[in-house]
C-alpha cells in the first residue's frame, strides 16, 4: 500500500455509504461522528484515529448489511485489526480490536449500560458472546489499552445521529498520518 491514508479515505468514499448495521446512519457518518466526538473532547490523535477507524472491518467484507439479523457475527474488529496492525501504532489498533469486547465489558461492569444500547447493538452483543464473565473482565483489564477501548466504545455508542454535522474525512488525514508506524 503506497499511501495507506489515501487508501483508507478511498475505502470510506467507495463503501462508506452503506448502512451502519440497522442504525439510521451510514458507515461513513458513524465513523465521522465518533471521530468528531473524540476531537471535541480533546482526545489524543491515536484515539481520534481509532474512533474514525473502529468499524473499518465492516468495509472489508462482502457480507450483507443485515448479517447480524441473519445470526452472523462478521468479526469486524478482527478484520479491522488485521488490516490496521501493519499500518498504525498499537495505540490505534488495540482500541479498535477491543471495541467489541468493551461493549461486553461495560455490560458487566456497569449493568445500566445495557439500557443505552440501540436495538442493533443488543442483537450484535448476543452474537459477540453477551456480557463478559468476571474472569473475562479481569483479563480485559490487563490490556494496557483497555481504558482507551472503553472511551472509544462510548463514542461509538453516541455516533448514531441522523444528519449530524461533522468535519469531512479529509480533516483526519494529518491525524492519521501522525499515528502511522
Amino acid at each position: 500500500m503506497n499511501n495507506p491514508v489515501e487508501t483508507i479515505i478511498t475505502l470510506f468514499r467507495e463503501h462508506g455509504d452503506s448502512q451502519y448495521g440497522g442504525e439510521p446512519v451510514s458507515q461513513l457518518e458513524h465513523a465521522l461522528q465518533a471521530a468528531h466526538l473524540a476531537v471535541e473532547e480533546g482526545e489524543s490523535d491515536s484515539l481520534v484515529a481509532a474512533c474514525l477507524l473502529h468499524d473499518i472491518g465492516h468495509l472489508l467484507h462482502e457480507l450483507p448489511n443485515d448479517a447480524p439479523e441473519q445470526g452472523i457475527d462478521d468479526l469486524h474488529e478482527d478484520l479491522a485489526g488485521n488490516f490496521l496492525k501493519t499500518l498504525f501504532v498499537d495505540a490505534v489498533v488495540e482500541p479498535v480490536q477491543l471495541h467489541v469486547a468493551s461493549k461486553r465489558y461495560l455490560c458487566t461492569r456497569e449493568p445500566s449500560y445495557l439500557s443505552i444500547l440501540s436495538e442493533p447493538s443488543i442483537v450484535s452483543l448476543h452474537l459477540q458472546g453477551g456480557p463478559m464473565s468476571e474472569s473475562e473482565c479481569l483479563s480485559f483489564e490487563q490490556n494496557p489499552y483497555h481504558q482507551d477501548a472503553v472511551r472509544l466504545r462510548r463514542y461509538d455508542d453516541m455516533a448514531k445521529i441522523p444528519n449530524f454535522e461533522t468535519r469531512p474525512i479529509e480533516f483526519y488525514e494529518p491525524i492519521l498520518k501522525a499515528v502511522l508506524k
